[in-house]
């Protein structure tokens, strides 16, 4: 399959201006009422309880055996928690979180078609969105209007989010494209995820992983908190042993597939999972490798004669 690259514009828009992609797809979820809280932290990996308006986490969703079920940005917007996850993540974190609702005062509400998302990517983006307000940690998130309607504006590693409702979009759209922002599609934000080492779940992730192996330990996991759901698991792998697998950045001689088997002379380590040609570095992918394999290891990519050199991952 071909590799789909971003264009030279919206490169430049990335690395010197702003990108508009548009990732409505995703699914999105709120939570209302005096317990939502608290009936989300029984659920998720990391701590909800002390989330203040304005500031928000990322989570884990999982099995009881500690398996994910997909990853959550949770946002504590003041009024309600709004929860935005990889779309194939939607029902499976719907059911869970639905059926940990018994005995609190707390309401879920599907918020997918009522709403839409604008990932602004690149150093100009806070300000072609206004988002002077926006604290300067990851999901802080911030009440604004845009084109006069409101919105809300959220912190990622790489830019601004902006949440609106989807009868809003098409004028949000169009004031943030008169602000400066160069529309771009997803081959974009895959390379801008790529590179930063994000794995993406449905995509470099599954519900066979564990957070640990993922490498999100240390962004969505609290050692701290309550029970949630797959506590046991995490905190015995976490405490006590080490993961098979590792998520890993790799550096490719050529082009291949994600899905292609990772091997060495010996046997097979892996799986590329993502990959995106870079302007600054080539050919790079993400991959789940088995511990063996260490930084630095060349391994073979699939049948052909396609190598890739493992440097390890930039997400923990």
């Amino acid at each position: 399959m071909p590799l789909l690259s971003p264009s030279e514009t919206e490169i430049t828009a990335l690395r010197t201006g702003v990108a508009l992609v548009d990732r409505s797809e995703r699914g999105r979820l709120a939570l209302s009422g005096p317990d939502s809280k608290a009936a989300l932290n029984a659920v998720v990996t990391n701590e909800i309880a002390e989330l203040t308006a304005g500031s928000g986490c990322f989570a884990v969703c999982c099995t009881a055996k500690g398996r994910m079920l997909g990853d959550l940005r949770v946002l504590d917007s003041g009024d309600e928690l709004l929860l935005d996850m990889e779309r194939c993540a939607l029902q499976p974190i719907f059911d869970v979180i639905r059926h940990g609702l018994v005995g609190y005062e707390a309401e879920l509400h599907k918020r997918t078609l009522a709403t839409s998302l604008f990932s602004l990517l690149g150093p100009q983006a806070r300000s072609a969105t206004g988002a002077d307000a926006l604290g300067v940690n990851e999901d802080d998130n911030v009440a604004a209007q845009i084109a006069g309607l409101p919105v809300l504006l959220i912190a990622t590693n790489s830019g601004v989010d902006v949440l609106c409702s989807a009868d809003s979009s098409d004028a949000v759209r169009a004031e943030l494209l008169a602000a400066g922002a160069t529309e771009a599609g997803q081959p974009l934000a895959e390379l801008a995820r790529i590179e930063s080492g994000r794995p993406r779940y449905g995509v470099d992730l599954d519900e066979s992983v564990i957070p640990q192996e993922g490498g999100l330990n240390e962004r969505a996991v609290s050692f701290t908190k309550g029970c949630y759901v797959g506590q046991e698991t995490i905190a015995r792998l976490h405490y006590r042993g080490r993961p098979n697998r590792r998520l890993c950045m790799l550096k490719l001689s050529g082009e291949a597939d994600p899905g292609a088997v990772l091997s060495t002379d010996e046997r097979e380590v892996g799986t590329l999972t993502s990959i995106a040609l870079s302007p600054d570095e080539g050919l790079i992918g993400l991959a789940l490798v088995r511990r063996e394999a260490d930084d630095g290891t060349t391994v073979k990519v699939g049948t052909g004669a396609v190598e890739a050199e493992i440097f390890g991952a930039k997400s923990e």
